[in-house]
């Protein structure tokens, strides 16, 4: 289920072309671009993918926090930001992929584990994350690379 619906538009060609150049053009390093992705009552972190590569290029991944927590760790109700707050912001990410695949079992899914050192914030508000058509549900999976 990818969350596409309809032909693309003009306005979405011009935007397509404006986000290649734009990763085509972003800088290099040991280090990954990651998009948060929150779907109620899942355990991965989002998207991680490496820098000039393609937002379909990303893959989910379940972070491994033994060294730094996930910049969202924070209590899932109550007052105040909580998990999840930052869906859709994208970030630099630091650290490796641990070569094991862990089971997220509210997804049905076998994901890559990522042992995160590092991050920081890029943008709050980076816009669509794999098309321009794309519709975000926080209750089921609905993008897809």
């Amino acid at each position: 289920m990818s969350g596409v619906s309809g032909p693309t538009s003009l306005a979405d060609s011009n935007s397509i072309a404006a986000r290649k150049a734009q990763i085509a053009n972003e800088p290099r390093g040991n280090f990954f671009y990651g998009r948060r992705y929150v779907v109620k009552k899942t355990r991965f972190w989002g998207y991680l993918r490496k820098p000039g590569q393609p937002a379909t290029s990303a893959k989910l991944v379940i972070f491994n926090e033994t060294r730094k927590h996930n910049p969202d760790r924070l209590p899932e109700v109550g007052p105040g930001k909580n998990y999840g707050f930052d869906n859709n912001y994208e970030y630099k990410i630091y650290g490796r992929y641990t070569g094991r695949k862990l089971y997220e079992p509210n997804s049905n899914q076998f994901l890559p584990e990522f042992l995160l050192t590092n991050y920081e914030l890029l943008d709050t508000n980076p816009g669509w994350l794999f098309r321009p058509n794309e519709k975000y549900s926080p209750s089921r999976i609905t993008l897809l690379p």
